[in-house]
């Protein structure tokens, strides 16, 4: 065969040899023997003929496979699993298509594709690796050696010197062999260093699918670096050099930076043209819409003429009817046989006679209408539909059950034997039952027993069905009727005789009617065709309970008298030549057989020397209209014609559900016109157009004709869109058949059925062509020479792609001639379109054979795409692998097409390996945005003017008018007011600290605050000798020593630094963060406690940082009580009180510095806006460490005298309720916590409130509950923890959500806006929610829409502007101010700023406009601080306390986590809400990107075998929601995505952890 490379002429080997040649080539495609066997079998046939043999075949060299149990299963052991009905393995294979698609191939030979990784256990090739032989050459080592890793094999890459030069470069390049393997797999290369003990471990996994470092173009790795800990990123201003920093810190040779560069090396290539560019106005986002193509084929031909079939013969004596034809041969020659059923070994073990047929058939009509009865009425009347529902073994009882019906003038309703309660497609089967009103179900004794039961023993119900009476109608259980009983059957006119059911191609059933009078025109029209005369013999292998298998096997055959031998499906599984034995053995004239049969007996004829087909005069291919039914004719005439097969006898026909038998081609004897074959150009037919293909041999359909129209019928071809013009003769359109023997209607469904049955062809000048409605066929072709009817696809597998219309057999065709190897599990796969951004996307799912290694999946899905590419022109956007036998199936066995694509857009397919190509199929995007030439500030300030649109600024209340003034001039430092306070209420309690449990572990009044800070001080002063200035770091768990510790520092003059203790279960993560924070600060002491001394000293922590480099350690726990001789008085008020440390979500550490001015503003900003007295009593649960929590806990109540409860959020995690309870129990009316802990409690308590109300926890003292956050606010959250808890009485309105940053912690504050002080006019408010367009916002537009508009984001005000705030919007990159109506940095001038970043090498210029900022236009005097988030105002129609409009500060998003992409400007939390959105089992999600792609990380909350269903699902989402292709997809466990202590996620964190292949991810998926 061609592609094997032969390399002899076939035609000089005689026929015998070839003979055995081409059954040698059939049992292997099929996995009967393997590759090896193959080889030895095969050069013992040619040894003889090939005396020199130079150079062994080249295709001998191939992979060898392994000889997996499945391969040398022979194909008649009984064993076997069923083969599927439409296994559409060899019959797609002509040698042209395998040929073409080779050629394409070849032509591929330089594209690297970046494989998948994958983690091992979810490569569950066990079983398989125990028996892999230790000479496979599959790439570069044998599969089994990667779990053991003391022993790496290799094998020197000659051996595949005369591989295929494509496969070459995959297994130099994309292999998935282990870097460790690789790196020794070149001549001379070192060899791998052996891996062992528990590191090797975790190697496994990383190294399975290294692909070659395209960084330094060779294959080798050098795998000894230790990955780095995930340390945190620097300081970003200034403190660079020996931090790890994104962009340029990943180690050049990492695995994922190389994959991704490997990726964009395939993406660089333009695959297809580049669209044009052009300026859209700002807002508006224009999917591209594919333009014709000018040079696309047209068609030329004049318009068609209805083409006419020969006339219906008259004078012969057809019987009047069907019935009347039974009645006649029941009666007049009741032995005639009618019916043989064989068993599964293919013995008659019953024929029906005539005789038979007719008596058994009257009493079962006898029985249905007068022995059925329900509350003393009878069940059933003329006309009811009743379930036929039979298996494929038992035509016996199917054929009397369906005459029975028939002559009670009942309706049958032949369906499939429901197997399980979950079968693909049962529900809309049920569905079809009930909507054709269906309540009684025929079916045998032995059927009844088989299926699925409810605990009563009654038949379960199926889902989706109607409640059913089943009857079982063996004899035994039927009344004899009267002798004077005859029934009334009238079977002439337009009543239905019997519905089939049709599954669309979304899936839903339809019954299509077909009347009595259609069935006897059927009946005729077939028996003209087909020239049937009595008493002839037919051997049926289809289905008789549908479409042909019913027509020629059940209903024309009893009209001629004929005798039928049914083959069941279950005997041509075990024994795929039974058809031809039966018709040798009968001297059958007629057989009626699929493609997929005659392809079978191809396999099994090799012993059967003595079959004869000679009495054969009509083989009837009832899918003949497939494209691949032809390379199946001909290989069967091929190998049966010297055993009789006359060539005229092959007669393929082309049928539907919907026109019955649409045309045959008649023996030459019938008056036939000699066949034909057609050789079509792919390209014109995806155009729709008949171009015979002359210079491009590779992408061409060869198809056979199906022979003339039927007798008494018109055909006409016309348009597929629109209204029904008829076509030109050269054009591809929907073939419809105006005839008295097609179906009448889609059961209760008018609309469509006026459509479909109903259709009414026009000339193009709207002239209708006859006065007879015509049925659409749904089959898609032309008319050819001679008037013959060529098929080239249905209209159900047809997928336009742009303008192009692709038929999705044609592909299955050409992905199955990728690999003769047959690496496709018997042929199974499904081809289907879905729509995604508009248009419809090819989605192939194919099983894979169970001996696959992840080297043949890949290689195969890589070499699909390339031939499907280059012989159709199309991208496939999704390919798919699934285990065998795992898509659902169809009755016979065949591929469940609309389930598959049902579960593939459900996430339930469970693919083993999956490969996307959105970046080459997607070419409807957006125009990228262009930014508008530099537009200066002066003209946008004129442009909102003339808009009038008002310039963003807001500002919080004038602090110079507050009653407090004096009382701030005297509170200018806070060590003064804590003296003042010890001094004048001595007792009164600051702080109180609550334990897991809730009891109260320490307390502090204001003079034993006062006290303890004294003894830090004098020990900081005398044990350390620190002097003015120092910077001390205070390394404390959340408690009142921190706070002691701080007033300490200030006490003695030295500038405290608090930072988080490490984690002592974690310590190689946290401990360097601590490090790294007590390096940058410089600080010249650590004070911390006890147990915390011993654990920076400990071996442990020697392990992760160099415990010799820590500064004097001082231990607090036990320091003597001394007095300070003075506290220390800071000479200016812009002195430096603290620093600030914090890790912003971008990852970088920033500290900030705050001078006691700016301190004592801060506290006297929060006491004003949330009205903080001594009488007052709040509650925090947040961390102390960095920004406004550490403000609440650390500064506040010392400033205004209230009382704190201390919670600290790491004993929730030990008791979720603590803090609920404890503002309940102290009845706080503020309380403060993060959205970690709102979270924790939604999500802990959800189910406790019950629990907690038993308990007395009482919410509804809270007046006002703030979140404290650096980023948006997010509303699903605040809202559901609202309506969760407002049963513990909180109050509706309570929850509200603050704003600040590095350069001003505490911007926003929501206050009280409940209870008496409303009235009173002090308080704001409700905040406001604004619904704004997502996709203005990504051109930093505001555009509001309504609640629920399509594109709608929901954003809520950040809190109210806190008092002495101003805040104004600006351009980020002009620095001019902006009008509301854009989306800008907010900027924030405050006596309460940080003065500064505190960093180490001083380079405060690189970041000094951050604190010290100027517009460029307008107000140029003031000094702004850049907050670098993006926001906008709004004036809202709200009113504050003054009567003034209220002006609400929106946060949209921070502006170094912003993604540019196409221009445009993305959040990650809107992409991550759709991608969480996409599947219930995604956790978590964060996105970032790299090298201008965007990487997608999920947390799979679920089984890891469900992994890869995520991935073309979250592509899916990303591209209709955001119009952006995903790059790559990362699945990973629950917990990966670092979330710091605020809640917020650490993308940089991950993008850094990801990039050094630290992740240990289930998968990674590279769209291409």
């Amino acid at each position: 065969m061609a592609d094997r490379g032969c390399p002899l002429e076939p035609v000089s080997l005689p026929a015998e040899v070839r003979e055995s040649l081409a059954e040698l080539e059939l049992e292997l495609s099929e996995g009967d023997i393997t590759q090896k066997g193959y080889e030895k079998k095969r050069a013992k046939l040619l040894a003889r003929y090939i005396p020199l043999l130079q150079g062994v075949d080249p295709s001998l060299q191939t992979e060898p496979r392994t000889s997996g149990p499945s391969q040398t299963t022979a194909a008649v052991s009984k064993q076997q699993k069923p083969r599927p009905t439409n296994s559409r393995d060899e019959r797609f294979r002509s040698d042209v298509h395998t040929e073409a698609v080779q050629a394409a191939l070849a032509k591929y030979k330089e594209r690297k594709v970046p494989l998948p990784s994958k983690r091992r256990s979810v490569l569950a090739h066990a079983s398989l690796e125990t028996c892999t032989p230790p000479d496979t050459s599959s790439a570069s080592e044998d599969e089994g050696s990667l779990r053991r890793p003391g022993r790496l094999t290799s094998t020197p890459l000659q051996s595949h010197s005369s591989v295929e030069p494509w496969l070459d470069r995959v297994i130099q390049g994309s292999s998935t062999s282990s870097s460790a393997s690789s790196t020794s797999s070149h001549p001379g290369g070192r060899p791998a260093a052996a891996l062992t003990g528990p590191s090797a471990h975790a190697h496994i996994a990383d190294l399975h699918s290294a692909p070659p470092d395209v960084t330094t173009g060779l294959v080798e790795h050098s795998h000894s670096e230790r990955p780095q800990p995930a340390s945190v990123r620097g300081v970003p201003r200034g403190c660079g050099g020996r931090l790890l920093d994104t962009a340029g810190g990943v180690p050049v040779n990492s695995r994922v930076s190389s994959k991704i560069q490997q990726l964009l090396n395939t993406l660089k290539r333009p695959k297809r043209p580049p669209l044009k560019e052009f300026f859209v106005d700002d807002v508006e986002e224009l999917l591209e819409v594919q333009q014709p193509d000018p040079n696309q084929p047209k068609p030329e031909g004049s318009q068609m003429v209805v083409l006419r079939g020969e006339p219906l013969a008259v004078g012969i004596s057809w019987p009047p009817s069907l019935l009347a034809a039974l009645q006649r041969w029941g009666t007049m020659q009741p032995k005639a046989p009618c019916l043989t059923a064989l068993d599964t070994t293919g013995k008659a073990i019953y024929t029906l006679t005539y005789g038979k047929l007719w008596s058994r058939s009257l009493k079962l009509a006898y029985t249905l209408l007068n022995k059925l009865t329900s509350k003393n009425e009878p069940l059933l009347k003329p006309g009811d539909r009743v379930a036929l529902v039979f298996p494929n073994s038992d035509p016996v009882m199917f054929m009397v059950a369906f005459y029975g019906c028939l002559l009670a003038e009942l309706v049958p309703v032949p369906i499939e034997v429901p197997l399980t309660r979950k079968d693909a497609g049962s529900q809309q089967i049920g569905f079809l039952l009930g909507s054709c009103g269906v309540a009684l179900a025929l079916t045998t004794d032995a059927c009844q027993k088989g299926l699925p039961k409810a605990q009563t023993g009654e038949v379960a119900a199926f889902k989706g069905w109607p409640p059913l009476t089943w009857l079982v109608i063996d004899g035994k259980h039927l009344t004899k009727p009267p002798k004077d009983w005859h029934p009334l059957a009238q079977d002439e006119g337009s009543r239905t005789a019997y519905i089939e059911y049709k599954t669309s191609k979304e899936g839903s059933t339809v019954g299509i009617t077909v009347s009595h009078a259609s069935l006897l025109a059927q009946c005729r029209a077939l028996t003209q065709a087909c020239g049937y005369s009595e008493a002839e013999t037919l051997t049926n292998v289809l289905d008789f309970k549908r479409d042909a298998g019913l027509w020629h096997g059940v209903l024309t055959s009893v009209m001629n008298k004929m005798h039928v031998i049914s083959i069941p499906y279950a005997l041509m599984k075990v024994n795929p030549l039974s058809w031809i034995q039966k018709v040798c053995l009968y001297k059958a004239q007629t057989a009626v057989v699929k493609s997929r049969d005659m392809h079978w007996s191809l396999l099994a004829q090799r012993g059967q020397r003595d079959v004869s087909l000679s009495s054969l005069r009509m083989l009837v291919v009832a899918d003949g209209a497939n494209p691949w039914s032809i390379s199946s004719c001909d290989a069967f005439l091929n190998v049966f014609q010297s055993r009789g097969l006359r060539p005229e006898v092959i007669c393929p026909c082309a049928s539907s559900p919907e026109a019955l038998t649409v045309a045959i081609r008649r023996p030459p004897d019938l008056g036939g016109p000699p066949p034909r074959k057609a050789v079509l150009s792919m390209n014109g037919l995806s155009y729709g157009v008949i171009r015979v293909d002359t210079e491009e041999k590779l992408s061409v359909l060869t198809v056979q004709d199906v022979g003339q129209v039927m007798p008494g019928a018109n055909v006409c071809v016309v348009k597929i869109d629109g209204a029904p013009y008829l076509c030109k003769t050269d054009e591809v359109g929907e073939i419809c058949v105006d005839s008295s023997a097609t179906g009448t209607a889609y059961y209760g469904l008018l609309g469509i059925t006026k459509n479909i049955f109903e259709a009414v062809p026009v000339t193009a000048g709207g002239a209708p062509v006859s006065d007879r409605p015509f049925t659409r066929t749904g089959l898609l072709g032309f008319v050819g020479p001679d008037n013959l009817v060529f098929v080239v696809g249905k209209l159900d597998g047809l997928m336009v792609v742009g303008v192009r219309r692709h038929n999705a057999d044609d592909i299955v065709a050409t992905a199955l001639a990728v690999e003769p190897m047959k690496f496709v599990y018997r042929g199974r796969m499904a081809v289907f379109s879905v729509t995604v951004l508009h248009d419809d996307r090819i989605v192939l799912v194919a099983e894979q054979r169970p001996d696959a290694s992840e080297e043949d999946s890949f290689q195969w899905m890589s070499r699909a795409l390339q031939a499907i590419d280059s012989i159709h022109q199309v991208g496939v956007y999704c390919l798919a692998l699934v285990p065998a036998n795992t898509l659902p199936k169809a009755p016979l066995g065949g591929v469940h097409v609309s389930e598959a694509k049902q579960r593939f857009l459900e996430g339930t397919l469970h693919p083993c390996n999956v490969l996307m190509c959105p970046h080459t199929c997607v070419t409807n995007l957006p125009k990228p945005r262009q930014k508008q030439p530099e537009v200066g500030p002066a003209s946008m300030i004129v442009g909102n003017l003339v808009a009038g649109k008002r310039i963003a600024q807001a500002s919080g209340r004038e602090l110079a008018h507050l009653e407090d003034s004096d009382q701030a001039r005297k509170f200018l430092f806070l060590p003064d007011v804590l003296q003042w306070r010890a001094h004048t209420t001595p007792d009164h309690p600051l702080f109180l600290l609550l334990n897991a449990k809730g009891t109260v572990t320490s307390t502090a009044t204001c003079v034993q605050l006062h006290r303890k800070a004294e003894r830090v001080a004098a020990a900081l002063m005398e044990k350390a000798r620190l002097s003015i200035g120092d910077h001390v770091a205070l390394v404390y768990p959340p408690g009142v020593d921190l706070i002691a510790a701080f007033y300490g520092c200030l006490y003695c003059g030295c500038v405290p630094v608090t930072v988080r203790p490490p984690h002592p279960q974690n310590l190689s993560t946290t401990l360097p963060t601590v490090k790294m924070i007590v390096e940058v600060s410089k600080s010249a002491c650590v004070l911390t406690t006890q147990a915390i001394t011993r654990l920076l000293r400990s071996k442990e922590a020697a392990a992760t940082v160099d415990v010799r480099t820590w500064p004097t350690i001082l231990d607090t726990d036990d320091i003597p009580k001394k007095k300070v001789a003075s506290v220390f008085r800071p000479p200016s008020p812009d002195m430096l009180a603290y620093l600030d440390f914090s890790v912003s979500t971008t990852g970088i550490l920033a500290g900030v510095k705050m001078s006691h001015a700016a301190t004592s503003a801060l506290c006297r900003s929060i006491k004003l806006q949330c009205e903080l007295y001594p009488s007052r009593q709040i509650a925090i649960c947040l961390d102390p460490y960095c920004g406004l929590g550490f403000a609440l806990w650390c500064l506040c109540s010392v400033y205004s005298g209230h009382q704190s409860v201390l919670v600290p959020p790491l004993e929730l995690e030990s008791n979720v309720s603590l803090w609920l309870s404890a503002v309940s129990q102290y009845k706080a009316r503020v309380t403060f916590c993060s959205y970690s802990v709102m979270e924790m409690c939604t999500k802990g308590l959800g189910a406790q409130t019950g629990v907690l109300r038993m308990k007395g926890v009482n919410l509804s003292c809270v007046r006002t509950c703030m979140v404290v956050a650096e980023e948006r606010p997010r509303i699903a959250l605040t809202q559901s923890f609202s309506k969760l808890f407002k049963d513990l009485g909180l109050p509706a309105r309570a929850v509200s959500t603050t704003f600040g940053c590095r350069v001003n912690v505490a911007i926003c504050l929501q206050p009280n806006r409940l209870g008496k002080l409303a009235e009173q006019g002090t308080a704001g408010p409700d905040p406001t929610t604004v619904y704004v367009d997502m996709r203005a916002l990504r051109h930093d537009r505001v555009r509001l829409v309504e609640r629920g508009s399509p594109h709608s984001l929901p954003l809520t005000e950040s809190g109210k502007i806190l008092p002495g705030v101003k805040v104004i919007i600006a351009h980020t990159e002009t620095k001019g101010p902006l009008g509301d109506s854009h989306l800008g940095e907010i900027w924030v001038s405050s006596p309460h700023n940080a003065t500064g970043y505190y960093t180490v090498h001083g380079e405060e210029a690189l970041h000094a406009d951050h604190f010290s900022a100027r517009l460029s236009f307008g107000d140029t005097q003031t000094t702004w601080a850049r907050t670098g988030y993006l926001g906008f105002l709004r004036r809202t129609e709200l009113t504050d306390a003054s009567g003034e409009r209220h002006d609400a500060l929106y946060v949209v998003g921070s502006l170094d986590e912003t993604l540019e992409l196409r221009g445009m400007r993305y959040h990650p939390i809107d992409i991550e809400t759709s991608v969480i959105r996409a599947h219930r089992s995604i956790a978590e999600c964060a996105v970032f990107t790299w090298t201008n792609l965007l990487v997608v990380v999920v947390e799979l909350d679920g089984l890891e075998q469900d992994a890869l269903d995520l991935v073309a699902l979250v592509t899916n989402v990303v591209l209709e929601e955001h119009h952006l292709v995903v790059g790559v997809v990362v699945i990973v466990d629950p917990g990966v995505i670092p979330i710091n202590s605020r809640g917020e996620k650490q993308r940089m964190h991950l993008r850094d952890g990801f990039l050094a292949d630290q992740l240990d991810p289930i998968y990674v998926a590279y769209n291409m």
